[in-house]
């Protein structure tokens, strides 16, 4: 049933948006999209219009039964139906060491879940500076 409602809500929206591309524009837009067409008329006019309308109605309509067919073998359940294991109180995560990058932090938090032993963080060396010449 829900596939065959789901077929004829495709070929709604198809023709929906078949009758709005086809409906003469009302706006300036610098001439586009008026002048002579497929249906110019004011009696074509008032088919899309009305065409448009009913083709919106069954849109809506299609909506509104997948949506109940979708809800209609769903049980209601309750936030307070849920197993306790939230109430736990979240793991705290160790205070960063001064002069630490998120990236050692990382390394940190990861070798204590593995059970590995912590690393000590690694400290930038100072980059080599040559020594001025000795003057005799």
């Amino acid at each position: 049933m829900q596939t065959v409602l789901i077929v004829i809500h495709l070929l709604i929206v198809i023709a929906l948006v078949g009758a709005v591309l086809l409906q003469r524009s009302e706006g300036g837009a610098l001439g586009v999209g008026g002048g002579g067409g497929f249906m110019t008329g004011r009696g074509q006019a008032n088919a899309l219009t009305r065409a448009t309308a009913i083709l919106a109605t069954l849109f809506f309509l299609t909506s509104l039964g997948l949506t109940l067919l979708a809800n209609l073998h769903r049980t209601p359940r309750s936030i307070f139906d849920a197993p306790g294991s939230s109430t736990q109180a979240p793991k705290s995560v160790p205070a960063p060491a001064p002069g630490t990058s998120v990236l050692d932090q990382l390394k940190q938090i990861q070798e204590q879940k593995s059970g590995a032993a912590p690393s000590a963080p690694a400290v930038p060396s100072a980059p080599a500076v040559p020594e001025p010449p000795k003057s005799q």
